[in-house]
């Protein structure tokens, strides 16, 4: 088992090649979650539906199949179907294969489940955060928009050309690919890449 220091900067290490940005599927954006939205973003073909929650929608996204059995194990899947409203930055399939090789088995293990979940609430933001609000951010501190996430440690947000691009405190850049996937409790934005907090 690699101890947390490992595991740390084996994570760190892992989000330095991303691909390159893809203009996201957006649609409009309101300041207000609405309860129903006419046309959702369609994520690894599924629709979220957003008279579900967070959780039920990761749940049956077939792109998302990875971030749905590390919210069970970390023992989030619950706060994701509470209330909230929250903001997910979700890592796709895709995101969790460019891990180092053996990296994603050590999260799973029992003895890194608190690392697992600070990992992944490092990805969520308390409020109902669109692309239109982001990019408002952005553009209203110089290009630059700090993100309180729930694991205490801050997100960082650029555009690269017309895409929202994540920053962590590592460095390691993802991208949003797909925008504004309402849900009863929040909003989901569907990103190429892990991000990863102070682990150590």
């Amino acid at each position: 088992m690699l101890p947390l220091l490992g595991l740390a900067m084996s994570l760190a290490a892992c989000g330095k090649d991303r691909d390159k940005p893809v203009a996201p599927s957006d649609t409009p954006a309101t300041d207000t979650a609405p309860v129903t939205a006419p046309t959702n973003p369609v994520v690894g073909g599924a629709t979220m539906t957003p008279t579900r929650t967070i959780a039920d929608n990761v749940a049956a996204a077939p792109a998302l199949s990875t971030l749905a059995t590390v919210l069970r194990t970390a023992e989030l899947t619950a706060t994701l179907a509470g209330p909230g409203p929250f903001t997910v930055f979700a890592p796709n399939d895709a995101a969790f294969a460019r891990l180092a090789p053996g990296v994603q088995d050590q999260l799973l293990l029992p003895a890194n489940r608190a690392s697992l979940a600070r990992l992944l609430r490092y990805h969520i933001v308390a409020g109902y955060l669109t692309a239109q609000e982001l990019t408002a951010r952005i553009n209203a501190g110089g290009g630059t928009a700090t993100l309180a996430t729930l694991a205490g440690d801050p997100l960082t947000a650029t555009m690269t050309q017309s895409v929202i691009t994540l920053t962590d405190v590592n460095g390691n850049k993802s991208y949003v690919e797909v925008a504004d996937a309402r849900q009863s409790n929040g909003l989901v934005h569907v990103v190429n890449g892990v991000l990863v907090p102070n682990l150590g």
